[in-house]
Order: structure tokens, then sequence, then C-alpha cells
């Protein structure tokens, strides 16, 4: 279960885009009550509440605040700007001041992804927490959670960024979530739903290599090979043709069909010029 995007790859005429100065709730802070604004009830002439005992400011339910988060250390050269300019033009919509935090948290995402993506979750959180209602920004978090193995926060911020934009690139990765969570039916309803036939080529096929797992994790092996006998087996250029014939070959050994899954491991290995897999040996 694995995401090898750094970062959301999508064309930038599929991003979601426009400004939102009307309304930047993100960049302000929490607001509490206050009894001196228009509409507060007047006390009596001792000073007291006429709806009785009040509890301290501090004393409120404080669910409505904002919580503080952990913010992870950025290093001094990252200045955001190493993000391309169709991300960072998504984040003007923010004040320069937060676009500028978020800019440089994303970047550490991106850094951090490979070599230490627990580090890149922390910075994916701290961007969302200063622009949640980002449809990009929710979803380069819920991808470095992926990648970090936290797929309940993953599904969450995946969902929000959907919710907001309407994308469903992010629909294999989602139900690959709801694997990881010990949910195989419900990365098959994902896998059965509309949104399904939306997704572009490479999405299509993630999405046959998730539900092929789905079928394996509930015993169902030859469900699982038939899942991913398609006519794009035969493809040797796309670059998702490795990751399908070796997920192909895998569910013919796991459904107890050896041969031909060395056949196909061989096939794999054929097309696999930088040795991404270690098909070459299972061919054997």
């Amino acid at each position: 279960m694995e995401d090898k995007n750094k970062r959301p790859s999508r064309p930038a005429s599929s991003r979601p885009s426009g400004p939102n100065n009307a309304r930047r709730r993100e960049d302000l802070p929490a607001r509490g009550g206050s009894t001196s604004r228009p509409g507060a009830p007047r006390q009596t002439r001792d000073g007291s509440d006429p709806r009785g005992a009040r509890p301290a400011p501090m004393d409120r339910d404080q669910s409505r605040l904002r919580p503080r988060i952990f913010e992870p250390d950025i290093p001094e050269e990252i200045t955001g700007e190493e993000l391309d300019k169709s991300l960072r033009a998504e984040l003007l919509s923010l004040s320069a001041e937060n676009a500028k935090v978020v800019a440089r948290h994303l970047a550490c995402v991106n850094l951090y992804a490979e070599d230490d993506p627990q580090r890149a979750h922390k910075h994916g959180v701290a961007a969302a927490h200063h622009a949640g209602r980002l449809a990009v920004v929710r979803e380069s978090a819920g991808y470095a959670a992926y990648r970090a193995g936290h797929y309940e926060i993953a599904l969450k911020e995946l969902r929000a960024s959907h919710r907001i934009s309407g994308d469903v690139s992010m629909w294999p990765v989602m139900a690959d979530c709801e694997r990881g969570l010990g949910n195989p039916l419900k990365a098959l309803n994902l896998a059965g739903s509309a949104e399904v036939k939306r997704l572009a080529k490479p999405e299509e096929i993630e999405m046959r290599i998730v539900a092929s797992g789905a079928r394996r994790d509930l015993g169902e092996f030859d469900a699982a090979v038939v899942t991913l006998t398609c006519k794009e087996l035969n493809n040797e250029e796309e670059e998702w043709a490795v990751r399908l014939r070796y997920a192909y070959a895998d569910a013919l050994e796991s459904a107890g069909r050896a041969q031909e899954a060395k056949e196909w491991f061989a096939k794999c290995a054929s097309i696999d010029q930088e040795e991404l897999t270690d098909a070459s040996e299972r061919a054997l």
C-alpha cells in the first residue's frame, strides 16, 4: 500500500482555484464571547447577571476555539519558493504572512516525504491547520498522513479535500486507507462508486490494484485475479504498467497459480527497466 506521489501531481487546471478574499476564517483568531457586544444581556443594579451565575470566561466550553497544535520547525533555508508556481497561486486567498507559512510547511512535506514521512506528516498537519479551507492543502496533508501510515487522518483530510473541490483523483488512496484500517468492504464500496468513472487512466489502474488487494483481504483470491484481468496488462509503455503486471502476478501466486505467476513476473521484469520491483527475482 504505497503512494509514490510526493505531492498531488494533478495538472494545474484540475486543481481548485479562485480567490476567497471575502471570508478568510483561517487567517483570523478564534473568537470568544463578550458581554460588551451589542445584544448582550444588561446587568442589574448590583452588577449581577439576571440569568444567574455564569462561569468565568476561562471555564467556558472551549470546543469552538481552534486548538493549538505542534508546529514543527522549518529549516531557515526553506522559503516556500520551492513549490511550483501553480501551487503557490492557490495560496493567494490567504494573507501574505499566512501564505508564506503554509508554503514553507508544504515545501517541507515534499522535502521529507521519502526519507522522513512522519516529519512530513507533521508539516502536513501544520499546513492544514493554517489553511484548512484550501482543498490542495488538505490533499497534501492527506497524502502525507497516508505515507506515514496514519490512515484515519489521511481519510479525514482527503474527504475534506473532496468536499471542497469535488476532485476524485484521490479515490484510490482513500480506498487503500480503508484497507489499512481493516475495512476491505468499504474499500470495495469506493471502488464500485460512480466517482470511479471520472478517474484518469493512472488512477483507474491504481483503483483496480487496491480493489484486488481488498478481495485478497477477504480471502477471495480468484476474484482478486479477475479484478486485474484487463486489456491494460498488454501495455508496456505507461508508468503504471509495471505496477499492474506486478500486482497481477502477485495475485496469481496468492491464488495458487504459481506457474502463471512466474510468467507474469517475467513479463513485469521485462519492462521494469529501473528495477522498481523484485519481479526478476520472483520470476525464477
